[in-house]
């Protein structure tokens, strides 16, 4: 059971909250087969480093196992850049972007525990027929990130007969997108807001601002305030969504997965040096989340 809102507050995310509600353990740490497979499909040709952020920061949440997929012509050098994953080349337009067809990656996808859908790729129809093939072969959880937060594959997931467990991670402007509505609409009224769309589609909201508001399906509503100001840079969502689908990976439900991944974002990113003020660097967030869990529960 998720340690959910008390007398109508929502739970305030912390160390104690999440202690109490513990990551999956394995047995003597468990091998990579253990701790989940996770595949990262996006990165278009210009925004193909998002992939590698989101990929690397599934690794650091202590996901056994990675696979990303990304246009074709970036996919020799992230097979270097990050030696720890299967590299997939994914066919793409003239322009960079991802095609579509997604040949021969719904068999990969029927093998992840977790799917981080939309890094380093804009809405559109390519990626909604990359959802179409991939999202009834999942066995496991999806995230639906930057590209993926698109309403029409929102109601395409939803059709499914069988549909995976889904988390989407909205900052204000992206759920004012979906809701059509103003950004300001939504700040003002963002508990509700996240904890409304949470119910009316059955999945679990991360509604990203300072103050970010966790909700799931059942009522559950959490929320964790004062993130640190640099987070508010290039790539940071990426992280986050990365880290998400690793605990996913690893066992951990969408509303716990999501739960751990705002904290563990939040207090990685506080730890480094000059964190409280401007010029974080996405990439070197997720380095702290290993210490973090060592400190705070099953590795």
């Amino acid at each position: 059971m998720s340690p959910g809102p008390t007398r109508g507050r929502a739970g305030q995310l912390g160390a104690t909250l999440l202690r109490a509600w513990p990551l999956p353990a394995h047995a003597d740490g468990g091998g990579k087969e253990v701790r989940g497979r996770v595949l990262v499909v996006g990165g278009e040709r210009e925004l193909a480093g998002a992939v590698r952020l989101a990929g690397e920061a599934a690794l650091r949440a202590g996901a056994g196992k990675l696979q990303i997929a990304v246009a074709a012509a970036v996919a020799p050098a992230l097979a270097v850049a990050v030696p720890e994953a299967r590299v997939l080349a994914l066919a793409e337009t003239a322009r960079g972007a991802i095609a579509g067809t997604g040949r021969g990656l719904a068999a990969t996808a029927a093998r992840a525990d977790a799917l981080v859908l939309g890094p380093g790729m804009e809405r559109g129809p390519g990626l909604r027929a990359l959802a179409r093939r991939l999202l009834p072969r999942l066995p496991g959880a999806v995230v639906l990130d930057a590209g993926a937060i698109d309403l029409a594959l929102l109601r395409a997931w939803h059709r499914l007969g069988q549909r995976p467990p889904a988390i989407v991670t909205p900052h204000h402007g992206e759920m004012a997108s979906l809701l059509d509505c103003d950004a300001a609409d939504v700040a003002a009224h963002a508990p509700r807001v996240a904890l409304r769309f949470a119910r009316e589609w059955g999945l679990v909201v991360v509604l990203k601002e300072a103050c970010t508001w966790i909700a799931e399906p059942a009522g559950g509503l959490w929320c964790h305030r004062n993130g640190p100001p640099g987070l508010g840079t290039s790539g940071s969502g990426d992280v986050l969504a990365g880290l998400i689908g690793g605990l996913c990976a690893r066992g951990a439900t969408p509303a716990q997965a999501a739960c751990w991944g705002v904290w563990l974002h939040a207090r990685s990113a506080a730890g480094l040096q000059g964190a409280g003020a401007m010029g974080l660097l996405a990439r070197e967030i997720a380095a702290g989340v290993p210490a973090l869990l060592a400190a705070n529960g099953p590795r």
